[in-house]
């Protein structure tokens, strides 16, 4: 996957999930970004590791959807503590 691609492909689900997580989001634009592709390589790689699809199947962007909301949870908890 080109650089480009991966940072396209980490913009929709980071921005899937941030539009799944209730309330208030204390992240931008890049941590929409990285939040986005950090879920696409958490979820594929649970997701493949347990054989629940192979690469390039569309069961892929549900679980890195999953694996981005599972991250974005995890920062609102790392968020909140500082403040």
């Amino acid at each position: 996957m080109s650089i480009l691609a991966l940072i396209v492909s980490g913009l929709i689900i980071g921005v899937i999930a941030k539009l799944l997580m209730p309330g208030r989001d204390p992240g931008g634009f890049i941590i929409t970004i990285l939040l986005g592709i950090a879920g696409m390589f958490l979820g594929g790689y649970i997701g493949r590791a347990l054989g629940l699809y192979k690469p390039g199947e569309a069961a892929g962007w549900i679980v890195s959807i999953l694996g981005a909301f599972v991250l974005l949870a995890l920062y609102h908890l790392i968020v909140r503590r500082r403040a």
